[in-house]
């Protein structure tokens, strides 16, 4: 059975800079894309910045410039690097990740809340 199991989160003054990390484990053959989404209260989940296995990048315009999207591949981690964070950010971040284990499946983290205070 495949985990996705992220850490990071928190709170933090505008300004501010957090690193939300995201490690899958379990009978992994390969992974995929790798990403982060979020979700804040009464919205709908959007993509923040996802990386492909041969480290191409997507990243939601708002955070363009202030999020760096990463991965290690012999640890099967995704890392998000957030540097001047705004309120704005405030939500819970959720890792994702297509696995293939016996096939493709998409796979998700329970959430990790980051809150940036103003």
């Amino acid at each position: 059975q495949v985990q996705l199991v992220e850490s990071g989160g928190g709170l933090v003054q505008a300004g501010g800079s957090l690193r939300l990390s995201c490690a899958a484990s379990g009978r992994i053959s390969s992974i995929r894309r790798m990403g982060w989404y979020r979700q804040a209260p009464g919205k709908q989940r959007e993509l923040v910045a996802a990386i492909t296995s041969g480290g191409s990048t997507d990243y939601a315009d708002s955070v363009k410039g202030r999020f760096t999207i990463s991965r290690d591949n012999p640890k099967n981690t995704v890392y998000l690097q957030m540097n001047s964070l705004k309120p704005e950010d405030t939500a819970v971040y959720y890792c994702n990740a297509n696995i293939m284990t016996s096939e493709l499946r998409s796979y998700w983290g329970q959430g990790t809340q980051v809150t940036v205070s103003s």
